[in-house]
């Protein structure tokens, strides 16, 4: 419960019982641990920070917002929305030098040091893992693990950073790291640093768990999403989800469908490429909106056009899991299954094949590369749309509500969006002009 939030949108209405409102809010959650007097004097102190912040003056407070907020553009829900975003995000961030940035739409980016190639990412944790803190670390880690070796880079360490609402309980935060922990120790990557504070400090109440894990990886060779060429084929090993599964079994009651995703396939497979001597050009973790969003995002980085045979897919994924989305009317293709997906030439599919089989995972061929662009999904009833949806299958109950919600018009939002990235830009150009002006910065300065 954001208290912050809550009292700026009282004081901008100009409401007036703002502090018995907020009191009661706080009691609401803290109970008996503290006194009606003491929620009333949080509330206060509330409404008075509140206050002070509502109107800041001065250039590096300045917000024009964009009118599209994060729910109604999907950003965060694997869809076309949420990837148009990740493009504006790569436009702020603006030319790097690094050998793989945001631009390429890649999971994990890479710069190149000391003549090898440092490979980066972060995953936050599924945010609707909170109440299960565990699994939420377990698969968070295994998540950014992942992005690492499918860059073809070898993890050397890892990093979490853990946020818990005000009313959360310690145990909330081992029970959190033990699953961080868990992965690190079966794969041998161990979790060497990191941050752990309170959402929003005194301001957010609450159990609310949040976070992310990070790692660090090191490589002679890189496999990006740039790298697929035509000509080549496409290999995909067993998935049986992760974050996504769990919540999809989670909260339709399907309990026991959570211990298929507790493994670490995906990760012995993709750690006995690393040395395999055998060409790879591109390789991606089946996750973001499903097999549709990644397809999307390699066709669009390589220029090439993905073709797939659909009922191989589906024989690569988890039995258990597929029953329970087919049986809740959940497109599998668009979700995370948790599979990896290899990209290479033809000569080096049945050396691939045999290395990964021989980790004890199912792989097998799954389509093609061709000259052109998009994607083609080939099936028993010939071919079928195979594009990404706004958001990923709607995999909880709450997420089959939004999707049956209001809807806005795609290409009004997106202006705005572009706007909101364009101020974005031009206010980083201004403070960074400012900064070296005064002296600071790497083009002059102590």
């Amino acid at each position: 419960m954001d208290l912050e939030g809550f009292a700026k949108r009282c004081l901008s209405r100009g409401d007036e019982d703002v502090p018995e409102r907020l009191a009661g809010m706080i009691l609401e959650v803290k109970g008996a641990r503290i006194s009606r007097e003491y929620a009333g004097e949080l509330a206060k102190a509330v409404v008075e920070e509140a206050r002070a912040t509502l109107d800041p003056k001065g250039e590096v407070f300045d917000l024009s917002e964009a009118g599209v907020t994060m729910g109604e553009f999907g950003v965060g829900s694997r869809g076309s929305g949420d990837f148009y975003a990740h493009e504006k995000i790569a436009e702020v961030i603006g030319e790097t030098g690094a050998v793989v940035d945001s631009r390429q739409l890649d999971d994990s980016g890479a710069v190149e040091a000391g003549g090898k190639y440092i490979v980066l990412t972060v995953d936050g944790m599924h945010s609707r893992l909170s109440d299960y803190p565990f699994l939420a670390g377990f698969h968070v880690t295994r998540a950014t693990l992942r992005d690492i070796l499918v860059m073809r880079a070898r993890p050397v360490a890892m990093f979490s950073d853990i946020h818990l609402a005000d009313d959360g309980d310690v145990s909330r935060l081992f029970d959190h790291l033990a699953g961080i922990a868990a992965v690190g120790e079966v794969v041998g990557v161990p979790l060497i640093t990191g941050s752990t504070l309170r959402i929003g400090g005194d301001m957010v109440i609450g159990n609310r768990l949040t976070g992310c894990v990070g790692a660090v990886g090191v490589s002679d060779r890189l496999s990006p999403r740039k790298n697929a060429a035509p000509g080549d084929v496409i290999l995909m090993t067993e998935g049986a989800g992760g974050g996504t599964v769990c919540a999809a079994a989670l909260y339709y009651g399907h309990h026991e469908v959570v211990e298929e995703t507790i493994n670490v396939k995906f990760l012995e497979a993709a750690s006995a490429l690393l040395d395999a001597d055998v060409e790879i050009h591109a390789m991606t973790d089946v996750t973001n909106g499903g097999i549709r969003g990644d397809a999307k995002e390699i066709s669009k980085t390589a220029g090439v056009k993905l073709v797939f045979e659909e009922e191989m897919m589906r024989g690569l994924v988890n039995r258990r899991v597929l029953e329970m989305l087919e049986a809740l009317e959940i497109d599998y293709l668009g979700v995370s299954i948790d599979a990896l997906l290899i990209i290479a030439p033809p000569s080096s599919a049945e050396e691939l094949m045999k290395v990964v089989r021989g980790t004890g995972v199912d792989i097998d061929m799954i389509g093609r590369v061709e000259e052109g662009c998009g994607i083609e999904l080939h099936t028993r009833d010939g071919i079928k749309d195979f594009e990404p949806q706004f958001r990923e299958s709607a995999y909880t109950p709450i997420k089959k509500v939004v999707d049956e919600g209001p809807v806005r018009d795609f290409a009004e939002m997106s202006e705005k969006v572009d706007i909101a990235a364009e101020r974005a830009i031009d206010k980083k150009r201004r403070f960074v002009e400012r900064i070296r002006a005064q002296g600071g910065g790497a083009s002059g300065g102590s």
